[in-house]
């Protein structure tokens, strides 16, 4: 666990593995897509299905705050050896206090594990401060990928997990 300050107070910070369709999780996800239409200006992505996510090729994650849920995050094969990230979220009120680096290093460690030698990831231009926290921890720009691959707003990256 690691403390988070919030204000003048602490606040404990768990990250856990639990179903994509646990009732904290889906709320988040649906947090995430409400805010991606509004940074694009469209209806967003799909909510996800559970089974991709499941281990042991797959893995999502709750981050909980004094028991409530402020962040999500998953894998899910995307090819042999490649694991993809998907639905990194922080909610608003808990951003920048490393929660999403805990997040995804969580995952990093977690598809690692498993056996995945690199992970892939789509993020977009609206979304300037997770292309940050990506090249931050060393992913690199590759070729659009998956389904936003024909949009001009789609920036994808990966990383080896062998380093």
């Amino acid at each position: 666990m690691t403390s988070v300050a919030e204000g003048k107070a602490e606040t404990e910070v768990t990250i856990r593995v639990v179903p994509l369709d646990d009732p904290e999780t889906r709320e988040l996800e649906r947090r995430h897509i409400d805010e991606l239409r509004l940074r694009y200006g469209e209806r967003g992505p799909k909510p996800l299905p559970n089974d991709d996510f499941e281990p042991p090729k797959g893995c999502f994650v709750l981050a909980t705050a004094n028991g409530i849920g402020v962040g999500c995050g998953g894998f899910r094969f995307l090819r042999p050896d490649v694991a993809e990230i998907k639905r990194m979220y922080v909610d608003p009120d808990f951003r920048k206090r490393s929660i999403a680096r805990r997040i995804l290093a969580f995952l990093e460690d977690r598809a690692r594990s498993v056996g995945y030698r690199e992970a892939w990831l789509e993020t977009g231009t609206e979304q300037p401060e997770a292309i940050a926290l990506y090249t931050s921890f060393g992913y690199t720009p590759i070729a659009p990928y998956g389904e936003f691959k024909n949009d001009a707003r789609s920036r994808c990256f990966s990383r080896s997990l062998e380093d």
